[in-house]
C-alpha cells in the first residue's frame, strides 16, 4: 500500500443517528481530496462499522469509491467477528475497485492469534489475492491481537498481505513486526499520537498513518507524513506540536459525580471526534447508539482542545472554515452551538 496519510473518516448521521447522511459523507470526502489526503477508509471502527447493517455498510464503501476514483486511494473496513461476513465484505470491496480491505482483528470472539493467522486473515487473502489487506491490531477495543509472529507468517505466504495497522501503543512490538516481516513491508500507525515516534525510529520505520484526528486536520496530518518522509524532521515536529492537542479527544475521560459517589466516564471514540466536527459545523451528525453524547465536563475539555489550536495554530483548522463556510471563533464561543451537544445530567 501506497506510504502516506489515510483519513479513517467518520460515517455521518442524520439527527439522533437515524440514517446515514449520505450528502454529508460527500462533503467530508471532498474535504479529505481538496486538502491532499493520500486516501480515506470507509466504514473503519472511526467510522462506527458495528452500527451499520450490511447494506448501509456496502453503500457507504460504494460511494467513497465513486468520489475518490482518480482522486485518491481507498481502503474499505470489511473487517468482522464473523470470517463469511468478512468475506462478503471483501467480495463486494474488490467489485468496487477498491485499493484494500482493512481486517481489524475479530472483537469479542478472542481467537488467538493463530486462529486469526489460519481462520480469518489467511482464508480472505487466499480468495482474493488481488486486494490488497491491512490487517488493523487494536487489542484495547477487540480483546484480541494477531502477532508480530503470525503477521510475519501471513506476509510471506501471501503477497497482498503487505501492510498493518498497527495501534497496539507498544514500540517493542512494531519492532518486532519490523523484525518478521519483508523490509518493504508497510507499517501505518494507527494511533495519531505515535505516529511521528513510529516513522522516526529506524527500528519502525513506519510509513504513514490511518488517522482519526485526519478527519479536522488532513493538510496538517499529511503535510507532518511528507516532510518525515523527505528527512525534515524539525518541520514534520513543529506541526507534530501543532496538532498535538488533538491527539486528546481519541479517549475523553472525566471524573463525574452521582449520588452514589464519583465515576470515571469514558467517551471512546469517534465521540468526541464528531462532537467537535459538529461543534465545528462540519456534517458528521451524532453517533449512532449505544454511543450517545459528551458529559458537561467531557464536552468543556473538547471545546478547549478547539479553542487552543485555533488560538496557538489557527493554520490547522483553518481549512474547515474555508471549505465549510464557518467561523470557528464564534461557533467556540458562543454557547449556542453546543446546547444538543452533551448530557445536561449524569
Amino acid at each position: 500500500m501506497k506510504p502516506g496519510c489515510y483519513t479513517a473518516l467518520v460515517t455521518p448521521f442524520t439527527s439522533e443517528g437515524q440514517k446515514v447522511d449520505h450528502e454529508g459523507f460527500e462533503k467530508l470526502a471532498a474535504f479529505q481530496i481538496q486538502n491532499g489526503i493520500t486516501g480515506i477508509l470507509a466504514v473503519g471502527t472511526t467510522g462506527e462499522s458495528p452500527t451499520l447493517s450490511w447494506q448501509e455498510h456496502d453503500a457507504v464503501v460504494e460511494k467513497s469509491a465513486q468520489l475518490a476514483k482518480g482522486r485518491c486511494l481507498t481502503i474499505a473496513g470489511t473487517g468482522s467477528n464473523n470470517t463469511q461476513e468478512a468475506l462478503t465484505a471483501t467480495e463486494h470491496a474488490v467489485k468496487l475497485g477498491v485499493d484494500a480491505a482493512l481486517l481489524v482483528d475479530p472483537y469479542y470472539s478472542g481467537p488467538s492469534s493463530l486462529e486469526i493467522r489460519r481462520e480469518y486473515i489467511g482464508p480472505i487473502a487466499k480468495r482474493f489475492p488481488e486486494m490488497q489487506l491491512i490487517p488493523y491490531v487494536v487489542p484495547g477495543r477487540t480483546g484480541a491481537q494477531l502477532l508480530p509472529e503470525d503477521l510475519g507468517l501471513l506476509s510471506k505466504q501471501y503477497p497482498n498481505v503487505s501492510s498493518v495497522k498497527e495501534a497496539t501503543t507498544d514500540l517493542d512490538n512494531m519492532r518486532r513486526t519490523r523484525e518478521c516481516c519483508k523490509p518493504e513491508f508497510t507499517i501505518f500507525s494507527g494511533d495519531d499520537a505515535m505516529t511521528y515516534d513510529m516513522m522516526t525510529d529506524s527500528s519502525i520505520a513506519a510509513s504513514g498513518v490511518i488517522s482519526v484526528v485526519g478527519n479536522l486536520a488532513p493538510h496538517s496530518v499529511t503535510r507532518m507524513v511528507e516532510l518525515i518522509t523527505k528527512g525534515d524532521i524539525e518541520g514534520a515536529r513543529a506541526i507534530r506540536d501543532a496538532i498535538e492537542p488533538l491527539f486528546g479527544l481519541v479517549t475523553v475521560s472525566t471524573q463525574e459525580q452521582t449520588p452514589y459517589g464519583p465515576v470515571l466516564c469514558r467517551a471512546r471514540n469517534p465521540l468526541a471526534i464528531k462532537t467537535l466536527m459538529r461543534l465545528l459545523g462540519m456534517p458528521s451528525g451524532p453517533c449512532r447508539k449505544p454511543l450517545g453524547k459528551m458529559s458537561r465536563q467531557g464536552l468543556d475539555y473538547v471545546v478547549g482542545i478547539g479553542r487552543k489550536v485555533w488560538t496557538q495554530n489557527p493554520e490547522v483548522l483553518q481549512p474547515i472554515e474555508e471549505f465549510f463556510g464557518v467561523d470557528i471563533s464564534e461557533r467556540l464561543n458562543n454557547p449556542k452551538f453546543n446546547e444538543e451537544l452533551f448530557y445536561s445530567s449524569y
